[in-house]
């Protein structure tokens, strides 16, 4: 947690930062309502802590450049809302309501567009956990705590590496609970309070929280419509010397796109050069659509290969609720990780990651099928699109799990908030940002099933057209 949230007090130039043009992306309606909602999203992103004491209204409202009035109504608005609860001669704090908002306009959510991710192959699955029920037996008669991971996972792991061109060793991996965890156990180790963390921008919210969660700063380097500024991004690393950077090369969250061959052996050489310890986040490596990706990035880089440690999982490959994910690194690092660890947590759980050892020695036949599972929901939300919203603009990427649009105007964090009044859940483009930025983005995801995804963007298109005082176009045939 930076300075300015120690003691879950913000500062109301953090809370300003974080609002970022708040006021852009609201003007169609009241200035009260757009910041109230505005600060909503924040809480139910997780990017203002549950619990937090928001600024006073003098404070916030000379930060903001708005009149007392405005924010005295927002934080009124909040607190019938359930999102603050208000303490006499203190400060209130934010919270999250038990039961949906009781606003006349509010309706719980049906539609989801907030996770992108696959539902799991279910035949699969369920004859994996039956063939690990035997797998397990001889682990029933130790103490089951497997800081690394049972052997033959982290086997199973290491072919995998070995197939796609970077030589690995079982103990140069470690069995983590998820991708996320992964990256919070490196995090913990190698990084302290007041630490500088680069990071894509955009990039994966979740890792931004755990930075900031650390007490670290995430440093933004802007992506470009084709993918990665190098020499941005090699000048950061420069001028800044940032403990850690974060980085996506394969199926890029949220923008889907695979960095190159030549600017990989590029980046390799920038890693070594600046001794930047790297995180590579491979969760959605699998999901490519037209090409496979390249080898890993760990495979260019031939001087200190312990700058590099590759995060993958099982979530987005297989299913989710495995909840099994992975470190691969240099032994000495893994060693390191690994005597940190039993202050954090005493492994992942072992039937769990029998049946994933089961699933990943079957990839080359099931991950066709999500693929193609994952073209076709791509082409019909494209379709949708086209239709509905047809001023939007989907970015460039051609893997992933998610189309990155461009808006006609800066306004997610209006739409994300009438999105929600209408039943869909939304997150605001400024969630895969640092600082408020990123208003005239949103992510898509294709996940869904072709149904739900039909009703997810009609609900979207009504939430746009609501927000922006037009008219719903009259629906197109759409030629494909």
């Amino acid at each position: 947690m930076t300075a300015e949230l120690s003691g879950h007090a913000l500062s109301a130039g953090l809370l300003a930062r974080k609002l970022g043009n708040w006021r852009t992306s609201s003007h169609s309606g009241p200035a009260y309502r757009g910041l109230a909602d505005a600060i909503r999203l924040l809480i139910v992103d997780g990017r203002l802590p549950v619990g937090a004491r928001l600024p006073s209204e003098r404070a916030l409202a000379e930060a903001l450049r708005v009149s007392r009035t405005t924010v005295t109504a927002a934080y009124a608005q909040l607190r019938d809302d359930g999102y603050l609860n208000a303490r006499r001669g203190a400060r209130s704090t934010t919270a999250l309501p038990l039961t949906p908002s009781m606003r006349a306009d509010a309706a719980p959510h049906s539609v989801s567009l907030a996770a992108a991710a696959l539902s799991a192959p279910a035949a699969a699955v369920v004859e994996a956990f039956a063939e690990a029920t035997h797998d397990v037996t001889p682990y029933l008669h130790e103490p089951g705590h497997e800081l690394i991971g049972v052997s033959a996972l982290r086997q199973a792991i290491a072919e995998r590496y070995c197939d796609r061109g970077l030589p690995t060793e079982p103990d140069e991996i470690m069995v983590t609970t998820g991708a996320l965890h992964a990256i919070n156990l490196i995090l913990t180790t190698y990084v302290q309070s007041g630490d500088r963390v680069l990071v894509e921008q955009p990039t994966y919210h979740g890792a931004l929280t755990s930075i900031t969660t650390v007490g670290a700063r995430p440093v933004p380097v802007a992506m470009t419509e084709d993918g990665w500024d190098l020499d941005a991004l090699q000048a950061s690393l420069h001028q800044l010397s940032p403990s850690l950077a974060y980085l996506i090369p394969d199926n890029h969250n949220p923008t889907g796109l695979t960095m190159p061959v030549p600017d990989r052996k590029r980046l390799a050489g920038i890693i070594a050069e600046t001794r930047t310890r790297t995180i590579v986040d491979e969760s959605i490596m699998d999901m490519w659509l037209h090409e496979p990706v390249p080898p890993p990035l760990g495979a260019e880089v031939t001087s200190r290969r312990d700058l590099v440690l590759t995060v993958g999982s099982m979530s987005k490959s297989f299913w989710g609720g495995l909840r099994v994910g992975w470190i691969r690194a240099e032994r000495s690092t893994i060693a390191t990780i690994a005597a940190l660890r039993p202050s954090i947590d005493m492994g992942t759980a072992v039937l769990e990651q029998c049946a994933a050892a089961r699933l990943l020695r079957r990839h080359d036949e099931l991950l066709p099928g999500r693929r193609e599972i994952l073209r076709a929901r791509r082409a019909h939300l494209q379709q949708l699109l086209r239709r509905h919203l047809p001023d939007w603009e989907p970015g460039r990427g051609a893997g992933g799990m998610s189309l990155w649009v461009r808006l006609p105007a800066p306004m997610s964090t209006a739409l994300s908030a009438a999105a929600s009044r209408l039943g869909l859940d939304l997150p605001a483009g400024p969630r895969f940002g640092v600082n408020g930025t990123l208003e005239r983005f949103v992510r898509v995801p294709y996940t869904l099933p072709e149904d739900q995804l039909s009703a997810a963007v009609e609900l979207l298109a009504r939430a746009w057209y609501s927000v922006t005082g037009s008219a719903t176009p009259e629906p197109t045939t759409v030629v494909v």
